[in-house]
């Protein structure tokens, strides 16, 4: 079927993975291809899809821990020309459907429940489709924390908080100066100025040129009703699909005091200056 790119991998272990055209193989509309990608993040490009994909996650880690991972999808904003199923010993669970619109939602499921099958819809003409997704393997773990409802509303406790400080993808100090809410996405994003970084994955939280102050977003759920309030706080979480979203973010003034009773009795689990 089509010739591949093949897995070009970063040095962080990033799959990019685009397919030449469908329109170069019409006699072939019924061929199935297998493809196999070895990171842990990644996506994929389908043009002008024909036939389909079999897309088989091989992240280089050990095979027994593949049971103890969650493999979550999220199409792009114009994706379209082909279904996404999830499959397993032949059968067949739609994921996502040719044609759906739902701009930041995200499709997750265990490793262990089957791999992606990715065919293609009868079209008029394909040359106007591109069928495309990101692509995150993550522990369940930490899965279950990104997509379970409540749980960047729900105050986070000393413990959670001070093992968040160790874990977390981003720890900063900061302010929040504005809320932004996307009622169709029925998310928040907190624009944060930020007055200590600690730790940050990627480059979320940049200088910026006019001021030469440190600023990012984070998002969170609409339902969480954040607002923009005067103090500082810290806040954790991790990076999800590119974006930074909110994890335990006491105020500062808490912090400092559950860090210091921690540190006194010897029971935080990392140290990070408090000040």
């Amino acid at each position: 079927m089509c010739q591949d790119e093949s897995c070009k991998t970063s040095a962080a272990c990033f799959d990019v993975l685009s397919r030449d055209s469908g329109l170069t193989h019409e006699s072939h509309r019924k061929d199935v291809e297998q493809v196999y990608l070895r990171c842990s993040e990644g996506s994929i490009e389908w043009m002008y899809p024909t036939g389909a994909l079999i897309v088989n996650l091989r992240p280089n880690i050990s095979p027994a821990s593949y049971k103890h991972l969650t493999v979550c999808i999220k199409p792009f904003k114009d994706s379209a020309g082909a279904n996404i199923y999830l499959e397993k010993t032949g059968e067949l669970k739609l994921l996502v459907r040719d044609g759906e619109r739902s701009p930041s939602r995200v499709y997750c499921f265990g490793y262990d429940q089957g791999g992606l099958f990715v065919e293609a819809t009868p079209q008029q003409d394909i040359s106007r489709k591109i069928t495309g997704f990101q692509y995150e393997l993550m522990s369940k773990g930490i899965a279950a924390d990104l997509h379970t409802a409540s749980a960047p509303c729900r105050p986070c406790s000393d413990t959670e908080v001070l093992l968040a400080v160790c874990t977390s993808d981003f720890v900063i100090r900061g302010s929040i100066q504005n809320v932004t809410n996307e009622a169709e996405e029925q998310e928040s994003i907190i624009h944060v100025g930020v007055n200590k970084l600690y730790r940050q994955k990627s480059k979320v939280f940049q200088l910026t040129g006019e001021s030469g102050n440190w600023r990012g977003q984070i998002k969170t759920l609409l339902e969480c009703g954040v607002k923009p309030g005067d103090g500082d706080f810290l806040f954790t979480g991790r990076m999800h699909f590119g974006e930074a979203r909110l994890g335990c973010a006491p105020r500062f003034k808490d912090f400092q005091r559950m860090y210091k009773e921690a540190k006194d009795k010897g029971l935080n689990p990392c140290e990070i200056g408090p000040d």
